[in-house]
């Protein structure tokens, strides 16, 4: 019995020595805790979250969010670092909790057969905003699709869908923060463009109006509103600038950009004013929403290699009671000429094929892009995405006027545009001037292919990645053009700049 008390003491010994350290380390961590959140330390206290870890903060709309994880080289998961306070620094912002009430998608049901239908707003929710992918390609020909198009990183991308796409990216950003105090900036996770097309053309002015209406009231009451009357504060509402600034008088449309609250917000729209911008285009999303930048190369060699037998094509329709007289001269221009491609979208479904489309677009030199029921269509983004030169009509439909922080920088070497596009005057164009055909024909095939590269250049600035795992490779979309742009502007209102 003796010899086993030197077993028994040791034993004892070990586990008072582990209850001490771990007192210690409880003490030490309560310690560090209570000094940080010490409102005397002068420091501000404030949250920052790994985009590996799905964010619970100030979320109110939408289904939990995936963590963006992408493969190893050893095919694990792996998940991306956590970000630092120093490289927060000035990027820094707070979500808002937006109240239930204002979820246009809140009846939204996750798996419901509502996500399945096209007809249904809860469809922009699939696959984070993107929509359903692409089933695979026929191979008949009968889609459209001449082999171009990949079978992964393609979806039906709804066009106004850039409301659902933003806010999902947003929930993963890496620099949110539930102090308001701490952000450079708010976010606004509020749908004013599907609240709108629920009633888009009702008769009743005041249904179009009201929501929206109350949502303001509610915002501009806010405690964060307070501190800079809203200039703080940026959103997207995803509809062209004219659809928010109509009157009573109009039948389609409410007034939800003329509002003195909308206003003073930094307001991201499809398409603004383009010699008075009171708000900011940003690009429709196109059907292309990849995950590594090694698969926006590829997509850029195979829109190189695209074999382009038409001149130039026109995918749309003309509209009832020739509202649209230019439209009506395209098509006219377009049937009466061998070298141009008709996708005649007055049969529906043609024209919500993204393969028919965009396949169609890579096989051709030019694009015409008129302006529909406003200066910018999505077809032009299409038009980016397939390598194919657009032709505008009216200088407020191109990209230098209405997307100017997606717009290529002049060369650096020599201050000089790199030309990508070609603009025919429209009154020439009906009074008979000038022709399609022989404007185009002019330019050489050098000419063309060089414009065309400036075009695929230009592709990462006009698409809306895959938010939904960790972008592989270092590439810059649309929303991290649009969202730096919005960061400066934050900055400098925040330095004091009166930005007009």
């Amino acid at each position: 019995m003796e010899a086993q008390y030197p077993k028994f003491l040791l034993y004892g010994l070990l586990i008072l020595g582990s209850w001490l350290i771990s007192c210690l380390l409880h003490f030490q961590f309560l310690h560090i805790y209570l000094l940080s959140a010490n409102p005397n330390s002068g420091a501000a206290f404030h949250v920052v979250l790994p985009r590996s870890v799905p964010i619970a903060l100030n979320v109110s709309f939408l289904p939990p969010a995936p963590s963006p994880v992408g493969p190893d080289q050893d095919g694990a998961l792996a998940l991306p670092p956590a970000p630092s306070s120093a490289s927060c620094e000035g990027r820094y912002v707070h979500m808002l909790d937006v109240p239930s009430r204002f979820d246009v998608l809140g009846g939204c049901a996750e798996g419901s057969p509502a996500f399945q239908d096209e007809g249904s707003m809860c469809s922009l929710m699939v696959n984070a905003g993107m929509g359903p992918e692409l089933p695979p390609a026929t191979g008949n020909g009968s889609d459209g699709d001449t082999g171009v198009i990949p079978n992964t990183g393609w979806y039906n991308t709804n066009q106004y869908a850039l409301e659902v796409i933003v806010h999902n990216r947003m929930r993963l950003y890496e620099c949110l923060t539930d102090d308001p105090a701490a952000a450079t900036a708010v976010y606004v996770p509020y749908y004013p463009g599907l609240e709108l097309q629920q009633h888009l053309c009702d008769r009743n002015f005041t249904v179009r109006n009201s929501l929206s209406s109350e949502f303001l009231q509610w915002l501009s009451s806010r405690p964060q509103w307070a501190a800079f009357g809203g200039r703080d504060h940026f959103m997207v509402a995803a509809k062209t600038n004219w659809m928010f600034r109509q009157s009573a008088a109009v039948k389609c449309g409410n007034d939800f950009l003329d509002h003195p609250e909308s206003r003073n917000m930094t307001v991201l729209t499809y398409e603004s004013n383009a010699w008075k911008p009171l708000d900011f285009a940003v690009p429709y999303p196109s059907y292309f929403h990849p995950t590594s930048a090694g698969e926006v190369a590829g997509w850029q060699e195979r829109a190189r290699a695209a074999e382009r037998p038409w001149l130039f094509t026109f995918a749309g329709a003309p509209r009832a009671n020739g509202m649209l007289v230019i439209r009506d001269r395209i098509i006219d221009s377009c049937t009466s000429s061998s070298r141009c491609r008709l996708v005649d979208c007055s049969h529906d479904k043609t024209c919500k094929s993204p393969r028919r489309v965009v396949s169609a677009f890579a096989a051709s030199r030019f694009c015409l892009q008129p302006n529909g029921d406003s200066y910018m269509r999505r077809s032009s983004v299409d038009s980016v995405m397939a390598g194919c030169i657009p032709v505008f009509f009216h200088e407020a439909s191109t990209f230098k006027k209405q997307y100017r922080w997606h717009h290529p920088e002049p060369d650096s070497s020599d201050g000089e545009e790199r030309r990508y596009w070609v603009l025919i005057d429209p009154d020439e164009l009906l009074e008979g001037k000038v022709d399609i055909e022989e404007v185009l024909a002019r330019h050489t095939d050098e000419e063309v292919a060089a414009m065309r590269e400036e075009v695929i250049k230009m592709i990462p600035r006009f698409l809306y990645e895959d938010s939904r795992v960790r972008f592989e490779g270092d590439m810059r979309d649309a929303f991290d053009v649009s969202f730096d742009e919005v960061m400066g502007r934050m900055r400098r209102i925040k330095n004091g700049q009166d930005l007009g």
